[in-house]
């Protein structure tokens, strides 16, 4: 059972970096632009898959890659959908709240949804609770150190500003998506 699931996380991992990648050899026809949003709806989704630039890409990847890894116990088709629901629910959000925001590309703002979602989500498991309310602690401070201080040093890393509009409304939707999960008592873990 462990290497079944282990050998799952490598497919998710490996298929999810080549899926992003390809994306990126098409990133000017495929990033969340505002002055689109209404006749190019596929870009509410790649806009979150494809990123500035390779450095950006690798940086994200290498994030979702940790995902599964640290919350083994989440069934990969729930991160699936939640790479589905979170990208459009952002753009829409972008597109309403800030339309100062014209052109949008990264995973970050979903990644903190997913993370948040899986944190919350393991807290439900005893074995799991310290940790996931370890990170849990790390993100939320992460969030207020953005807004307080500004974004860390991953600007300088990918040279283009860091949207952390994106980060806090991943978290907030993440947190939505965890608290649904719960209250209607979906089945999202793999021992279950």
């Amino acid at each position: 059972m462990i290497q079944q699931k282990h050998n799952q996380n490598l497919w998710f991992i490996g298929l999810s970096s080549i899926f992003f990648a390809v994306l990126q050899l098409f990133q000017n026809t495929l990033i969340y632009q505002s002055d689109l949003f209404l006749t190019q709806p596929w870009r509410w989704w790649t806009g979150h898959w494809v990123h500035v630039g390779w450095i950006h890409y690798s940086l994200n990847v290498l994030a979702l890659a940790c995902l599964p890894l640290l919350f083994p116990n989440i069934q990969q088709k729930v991160l699936i959908l939640l790479l589905l629901v979170l990208s459009p629910l952002l753009s829409l959000c972008f597109y309403l709240f800030y339309p100062q925001i014209f052109a949008y590309a990264g995973l970050s703002g979903v990644l903190h949804g997913l993370f948040i979602f899986c944190a919350i989500v393991s807290l439900q498991q005893p074995q799991e609770r310290k940790f996931a309310a370890l990170l849990l602690l790390l993100i939320l401070g992460k969030i207020a150190w953005e807004y307080r201080f500004g974004a860390l040093q991953t600007e300088q890393l990918i040279g283009h500003p860091v949207l952390t509009q994106a980060h806090l409304l991943g978290v907030i939707f993440g947190s939505i998506c965890s608290i649904l999960t719960l209250v209607f008592h979906f089945n999202v873990l793999n021992n279950e």
